[in-house]
């Protein structure tokens, strides 16, 4: 099975045979880095999955940058909005390495009903997991300090300190990058 078939598998908890039959809707692609998957402001109606490499979802507000999310290998990549209701993208989404997808466009996505019949189904709980992890991230950014989100996101993404811009990771953690940095040497001088 694919990286793909396995994430589908396990995510929309489908079996094997049915995992495989939604891959096949999924086209690959490649872009390179720097190249956008999605600018803000166009219309799209693809849904990516990472395969290979990382990307970043962003927006601009009054001149500044502002990012919502790294996405690394088995995430999905899509603006929801433009994706479902057909409304200009909110979200910037370049390639921030070469990168690998597999790209599905919204008439394939309606057809995957027509082979696998619980498919709605299995997208509202799609749809919910992604609302979920939304609310998580809301709740971190409500409620803890700058250090503690620092802390947290380190623990569980030390890998990505090393190959992403660090103001990009502050900018998602809600935080400017000069408290970043001195959270940072903070740590680091805890540990040295």
């Amino acid at each position: 099975m694919t990286e793909l078939e396995k994430y589908i598998q396990t995510y929309f908890e489908v079996n094997k045979q049915e995992a495989i039959a939604i891959s096949t809707f999924f086209k690959p692609i490649t872009l390179d880095k720097g190249k956008f998957f999605l600018k803000a402001g166009s219309y799209s109606d693809q849904l990516g999955f990472v395969k290979t490499g990382l990307m970043r979802e962003f927006l601009f507000v009054d001149y500044k940058e502002v990012t919502k999310s790294i996405l690394t290998t088995c995430n999905f990549v899509v603006d929801m909005a433009s994706f479902v209701f057909n409304q200009p993208a909110r979200w910037n989404i370049q390639a921030l390495t070469d990168c690998e997808l597999y790209v599905i466009n919204s008439t394939d996505n309606v057809k995957i009903g027509q082979i696998i019949p619980r498919w709605q189904e299995l997208e509202r709980v799609c749809v919910a997991k992604f609302f979920t992890e939304m609310e998580n991230r809301i709740v971190q950014l409500l409620s803890l300090s700058a250090k503690e989100r620092y802390e947290q996101f380190f623990n569980s993404n030390k890998g990505l300190f090393q190959q992403v811009p660090l103001q990009y990771l502050a900018s998602m953690l809600g935080m400017t990058p000069e408290t970043f940095s001195r959270i940072r040497k903070r740590q680091y001088d805890k540990i040295s």
